[in-house]
């Protein structure tokens, strides 16, 4: 089977993607699976990494221009997917199918393969659906989804598909004690975890050095590795060092995580935003954790994601707006000091993970192409 994947800008649009790579190759060893991005996005970054061949299409997001540069892409997004260089990459791949995972990057390959007669499905992750997959909905073939309410946003269309999230296989295969023997965490030391994103946060980065200077810095028995997001590594590096941490070796700041199923396998608590496939991977893994959903994403979506595992006692959510006042801090403290009350958020998140997102996919696969 030849497969094109698309979609990228952030690594909650790559990571889905690479994880329907992974289960296209476990179930037919002899596929070829390639990408398709837009240069500069973080898809340039994780598919090399991950071993996959990368190639790019010229698009533009929408969100938050204004005047002549709205309108340039607008008029980008029109033509993009009628460009030689985007229906070159498809007549020369011949791919079986194509699939997206949202982002703009998606766009002009999906529009030029559904127009091109070759069958094309989407994921969507969220519970609301981003402005590409919306503008790609009456085109493709297919829509996978991970949440059963989003279905109205599709007009409860029967190309819909309630599946999951399909999550890397690193989630769910490494080992809590094997990850910790590997990183060097002692039995009795607790391992924060902490990011805000591929690109970072920046309140959230602010707060969580706050944390690592009033609560772990002096306390060898708490380890914290916090990724800022390569954008605000050089500002983040700076409140660490103002901060003193530079010289606390419990206290590790890294501009991204790509080790994250060991990392998080590792870890004894979790600070987040509240992505849907951060969600999915905290609950596969089940880990306690404090949730900051970003106030800058479409219905605030990230809220009511945070507001499900918290009404269920699965996490606990703290707003941006609160972090300035320690409402993190209070609540990092709380779990820190009851090995029950994170227990009782372990086992609470699990019931929310689906292990099977990635077969239903491939199901569904076979079941478009007929291969």
């Amino acid at each position: 089977m030849r497969v094109l994947l698309t979609g990228g800008g952030t690594a909650g649009h790559i990571n889905p993607a690479l994880a329907i790579a992974e289960t296209i190759l476990r179930n037919a060893p002899g596929s070829t699976v390639e990408f398709v991005g837009v240069a500069g996005g973080k898809e340039d970054e994780l598919v090399p990494r991950a071993g996959y061949k990368l190639h790019h299409v010229k698009s533009s997001a929408l969100q938050g221009k204004k005047g002549l540069g709205r309108f340039a892409s607008l008029a980008l997004a029109a033509t993009s997917p009628y460009l030689p260089s985007t229906v070159s990459i498809i007549k020369k791949f011949k791919p079986d199918i194509v699939i997206g995972t949202g982002g703009y990057a998606c766009w002009p390959i999906m529009a030029a393969a559904a127009r091109m007669g070759i069958p094309t499905a989407l994921h969507e992750s969220n519970a609301h659906p981003g402005l590409a997959v919306r503008r790609l909905q009456s085109k493709v073939d297919r829509i996978w989804i991970n949440f059963p309410e989003t279905a109205a946003a599709f007009g409860n269309s029967p190309k819909v598909i309630c599946v999951g999230n399909p999550i890397l296989q690193d989630f769910s295969t490494v080992d809590r004690g094997e990850a910790r023997a590997k990183l060097g965490i002692a039995p009795d030391q607790k391992l924060i975890l902490s990011f805000g994103g591929s690109n970072g946060a920046e309140k959230v980065n602010q707060a969580v050095i706050d944390i690592m200077k009033t609560t772990v810095a002096n306390d060898k028995q708490i380890i914290h590795l916090h990724a800022s997001g390569k954008i605000n590594y050089e500002d983040t590096n700076k409140l660490f060092i103002e901060a003193g941490l530079d010289g606390a070796e419990n206290c590790i700041l890294r501009p991204y995580i790509y080790d994250m199923p060991l990392q998080m396998a590792a870890a004894d608590l979790v600070i987040a935003r509240a992505g849907a496939m951060t969600l999915s991977e905290l609950a596969l893994m089940k880990k306690a954790c404090v949730l900051i959903p970003s106030p800058n994403v479409a219905e605030n979506h990230q809220f009511k994601n945070a507001k499900a595992l918290a009404d269920a006692g699965a996490a606990i959510l703290v707003e941006e707006k609160d972090l300035p006042s320690g409402e993190l801090t209070a609540a990092v403290r709380e779990l820190l000091a009851s090995d029950a009350r994170r227990r009782e958020q372990e086992t609470k998140i699990a019931s929310f993970a689906r292990e099977d997102a990635g077969q239903r996919i491939w199901q569904d696969i076979v079941s478009l192409t007929g291969k």
